[in-house]
């Protein structure tokens, strides 16, 4: 055992932990040596979303320890920074393994600090987290989730007063605070439990009635209140609300999946509680076909995630990928406002740098802004508040299956995203088309985007030094051309360059620095690298684009566009 690692271990055994703990890493001494190493060799990262990893024993894994230091950090920055005042903070959590222990630490810890806690009842979405930070007015937040992530993991995202996701300055502040906390000895584990307020049914109402307000055509749910919705809560908290959310609209015809509907952090029946998954879906996907149904919807275990099925030009299910989703949300939010005369000239809608380029043709079509961030809600978050009265958000999203409608939360939301995408569906079947119909529409008059992820994980302890000599590599000897297709610009987002390949002239982004690099060839591809913040891995975004002259070219032009994509895959050696 390396003599740092060890010296680690010694701490934990000889300090004041608890002996179960203690007992957990005897056990692993004698049973799992290398696992034991791998829990200790580093700190788990505060990086600027908050803490997410595995759970178990030791510095480097999700636990009363971890969750309890990396509180004490924020609680110590959130005092420093509303100095003159009463610091209020919200905290929930997700249906995952120790979510609530995880919470209940977090608010102890607040609480002991003379910090004024709002604790969630029990579990609910990430949304209505960021939306209790704005209605309670608290200066921070706190959720309990690793999102998607699989069974083993948990996490803790960290929220300012706007109801977003930490970003610069905070961000790294709050990192620097946390990295102060050198033991359990530093933080106040109790003694503030008249602190803690439980909150709960009077916030759903509050928030349940701001989703209400976001519904652009009530009239024609009314007209279609029978749309026949499938929807599966993949064993997370959108059971809470959807539900609720849903009836309160006017949709009557819900069908829950039951194999999926209790909230369970063992994910019983998938693999990956991530609707981005077909695998995920499958259980919904066969409820969807035996009904007959409109439309497929699910949510991740948080709800901030949606994923959509709904019946291709053959009469096939099939997922819709997150840029697709996107695409659909937005046009019908743009559509909609205008057709009902509630347009505004300065409506605008806001995506990322590696979501779908068909984002900006379809904010020009209908005369608005388009910005884009970097990936992330927090940035949109960001951007929003920037143009606070200047200029009005209708809707963001990014390809990671997120929507965020309406300014009223600042992180994306599966709650309200579900009902708008039904509420799209019964507008589309008024007018006598589905969903797919419409998309392809789309690709006739903006042009035929296609996009694809591929994610490479790089295990163990060398794993983020792997992934750090891909990027190394990337930036020092770019690619001149890529499938046959010359290399015309690549962007740098951790310089903060963007280059002509052409001419080497230098062009400043004017974005925050991110590791990120992106090349755009002559034939209109964009190939995004990115590594993950949150895991060992490192994810390729791919963009093609072919001009769809017909309904009846799809076929031909979207297999066109697979082959391009796998091309460049190959090309890039990255399978």
């Amino acid at each position: 055992m390396d003599n740092a690692i060890q010296e680690k271990i010694d701490q934990w055994l000889q300090g004041r932990y608890d002996e179960d703990t203690k007992n957990e890493i005897r056990k692993l001494q004698n049973e799992n040596s290398s696992e034991l190493a791998d829990s200790f060799y580093q700190n788990l990262e505060f990086g600027t979303g908050g803490l997410r990893g595995i759970m178990g024993v030791g510095t480097n894994r999700m636990n009363k320890y971890t969750v309890g230091m990396a509180t004490q950090g924020y609680a110590n920055y959130l005092k420093k920074s509303f100095s003159d005042g009463e610091v209020k903070v919200a905290i929930a959590h997700d249906s995952r393994n120790n979510s609530r222990f995880f919470a209940e630490t977090t608010a102890n810890v607040f609480a002991a600090n003379g910090i004024k806690v709002f604790l969630f009842e029990s579990l609910r979405p990430t949304p209505e987290l960021s939306f209790a930070i704005r209605t309670l007015g608290c200066q921070g937040g706190v959720v309990c989730t690793a999102s998607h992530n699989p069974k083993e993991y948990n996490g803790y995202k960290a929220y300012w007063n706007d109801g977003g996701q930490l970003v610069p300055p905070h961000d790294k502040n709050v990192i620097k605070e946390v990295e102060q906390i050198k033991s359990v000895d530093d933080v106040k584990w109790s003694g503030g439990a008249s602190n803690i307020t439980i909150i709960g049914k009077e916030m759903d109402e509050q928030y349940i009635e701001m989703v209400k307000g976001l519904s652009v055509y009530p009239e024609v749910i009314e007209k279609h209140s029978d749309l026949k919705i499938v929807y599966t809560p993949i064993h997370g908290t959108g059971i809470t609300l959807v539900p609720q959310v849903l009836e309160r609209f006017g949709f009557k015809n819900v069908h829950i999946v039951e194999e999926q509907q209790t909230p369970d952090g063992n994910f019983p029946t998938v693999a990956y509680p991530n609707p981005e998954e077909k695998e995920t879906m499958s259980i919904g996907l066969q409820k969807a076909k035996e009904l007959n149904a409109d439309i497929l919807l699910g949510t991740d275990p948080d709800a901030d995630r949606v994923g959509i099925g709904i019946k291709n030009n053959k009469g096939e299910w099939v997922l819709m990928n997150g840029n697709q989703t996107a695409v659909l949300a937005f046009n019908y939010v743009l559509e909609a406002r205008k057709e009902k005369g509630i347009a505004q000239p300065n409506d605008m809608i806001i995506t990322t740098i590696v979501t779908t380029g068909m984002a900006d043709g379809l904010a020009s079509g209908n005369g608005v802004a388009c910005y884009r961030v970097l990936t992330g809600f927090k940035w949109i978050a960001e951007m929003i508040r920037l143009k606070e009265g200047k200029e009005n958000y209708v809707i963001g999203g990014e390809e990671s299956f997120g929507l965020m409608i309406g300014d009223k939360i600042r992180d994306k939301d599966a709650v309200s995203a579900v009902a708008l995408l039904c509420e799209m569906a019964a507008y589309e079947k008024d007018k006598g088309k589905t969903l797919f119909d419409k998309l392809i529409e789309l690709y006739i008059k903006y042009g035929f985007y296609k996009e694809d992820l591929i994610s490479i994980t790089k295990k163990g302890m060398d794993g983020q030094q792997q992934i750090a000599a891909m990027m190394e590599a990337y930036r020092n000897d770019p690619p001149q051309s890529i499938n046959g297709s010359k290399v015309l610009k690549v962007l740098d987002y951790d310089s903060g360059i963007e280059t002509d390949m052409q001419t080497r002239d230098a062009t400043p982004i004017n974005l925050p620095k991110s590791n990120v690099l992106q090349f755009i060839t002559e034939d209109g591809s964009l190939i995004s690298a990115r590594p993950s913040g949150t895991e060992p891995k490192i994810k390729f975004y791919f963009s093609v684009k072919e001009q769809l002259d017909s309904a009846a070219d799809f076929d031909r032009v979207n297999q066109k566009l697979d082959e391009k994509i796998q091309a460049i895959i190959s090309d890039m050696k990255l399978k």
